[in-house]
C-alpha cells in the first residue's frame, strides 16, 4: 500500500510548511508512493497516524521535528495494528534530536532516499504514563526549560534552547522527589531527572550520554545541585556527547533500568519528545517497550 505522508506545517515555527512541496518532491524523486495529510493542530498528528496505521498504510512517515515524531508513535501505538507500519522521518524540525541520534540524513532528497531503502531496525519505545516517547522525557529543570523556550517568540533556532537555559537556571526552581527503579531508590532535593531513549535533546545537551534505542533499557540521570552558580558550572559538561559529561559529577547519577517511578513535590513541569504533558504533575511512571517499532534506518 501506499505511503502516508504526516506534515505538521507549525513544526521549525511554521517553516515545515513552507518546505511541503520540497519535501514531497523528494518523495516522488525517490520512487515513493504517498498521499499526504496535513496537521491542524496539536495533537492532530496523533489522529492521522492512528487512522493512517488502521489504514494499513505503509510506512508512515513523520514530516516535523521530535514533537511531530513523539505525536506520529502515539498514534501508531495507540491504533495497536495488525501489522506494525514502518516508521519513516523526513526532517523538518529545529533540532531534530531523533534525527541525530538515529544517525539520519538532514538532506531531504537523502532522507527520501533512505526511505525508499527499506533497511528497517526495531527502536525501543519509553512510555510515561499514558504517552509514548522514542527521544527523551524529563521532569524538573529540563521541561521548565521548555516552558519558557515555548514562550519565546522572537528567536529562533538552537539560540532559543539556549537562551531559555539560561533564564531557568536564573530562576533556579527547586522540587522534593521519590525515585524509585528496579532495584534502587532516591528520596531528597532533585533539580532533574531526565530519561533517554537517546542522548542528544535541544540540539546540544546530551542529558542522558548513555543511553541507547535499541538496548532494551530505560536510562535516566538525576541529580540536584542548589545553587545557580554550581548548575551554570555543569552546564557547558551537558554539552559534551562522552568524556566530560555532566554525569561524571560526584552530585549527578546515570542509571539504566526497565521501569521508574517518580513522585516530585511541589508539582513539576513533564515532557515527552519536547512537547509539554504537564506543567504541573506529581507522579509519574516510566517504563520500556523493547524493539516495539520497525524505524527506517540508513543499512
Amino acid at each position: 500500500m501506499a505511503a502516508k505522508f504526516i506534515l505538521n506545517p507549525y513544526a521549525a515555527r511554521w517553516n515545515a510548511g513552507k518546505r511541503q512541496a520540497a519535501a514531497e518532491a523528494a518523495l516522488r524523486n525517490a520512487g515513493i508512493t504517498f498521499e499526504t495529510v496535513v496537521s491542524d493542530g496539536p495533537g492532530h498528528c496523533t489522529q492521522l497516524a492512528s487512522q493512517a496505521a488502521q489504514q494499513g498504510f505503509d510506512p508512515i512517515i513523520a514530516g516535523g521535528g521530535d514533537g511531530t515524531i513523539g505525536e506520529i508513535v502515539n498514534g501508531i501505538l495507540l491504533a495497536a495494528p495488525k501489522k506494525m507500519p514502518k516508521l519513516g522521518i523526513l526532517p523538518l524540525g529545529t533540532a531534530n534530536d531523533t534525527v541525530v541520534n538515529l544517525g539520519l540524513p538532514k538532506d531531504l532528497d537523502a532522507a527520501a532516499v533512505l526511505i525508499a531503502a527499506g533497511n528497517i531496525r526495531n527502536i525501543d519505545v519509553c512510555q510515561v504514563n499514558q504517552r509514548y516517547f522514542i527521544n527523551n522525557a524529563g521532569i524538573g529543570l529540563e521541561p521548565y526549560v521548555t516552558t519558557i523556550q515555548q514562550r519565546m517568540t522572537a528567536i529562533k533556532g538552537i539560540a532559543r534552547y539556549l537562551l531559555a537555559t539560561l533564564v531557568a537556571i536564573g530562576r533556579n526552581p527547586k522540587w522534593h522527589m521519590k525515585l524509585q527503579w528496579d532495584e534502587g531508590q532516591y528520596e531528597g532535593p532533585c533539580t532533574l531527572v531526565s530519561i533517554g531513549n537517546s542522548p542528544l535533546t535541544g540540539g546540544v545537551f546530551y542529558t542522558v550520554p548513555h543511553a541507547d534505542p535499541f538496548d532494551g533499557k530505560l536510562s535516566f540521570v538525576y541529580g540536584y545541585l542548589p545553587t545557580r552558580l554550581g548548575i551554570l558550572s555543569v552546564l557547558p559538561k551537558t554539552m559534551k556527547a562522552a568524556e566530560g559529561n555532566y554525569v561524571e559529577h560526584p552530585a549527578v547519577h546515570e542509571v539504566h533500568a526497565t521501569r521508574l517511578r517518580v513522585h516530585v513535590q511541589p508539582g513539576s513541569p513533564a515532557h515527552a519528545d519536547g512537547e509539554l504533558i504537564s506543567e504541573d504533575i506529581q507522579t509519574l511512571e516510566y517504563r520500556i517497550h523493547p524493539a516495539k517499532l520497525p524505524i527506517l534506518l540508513p543499512g
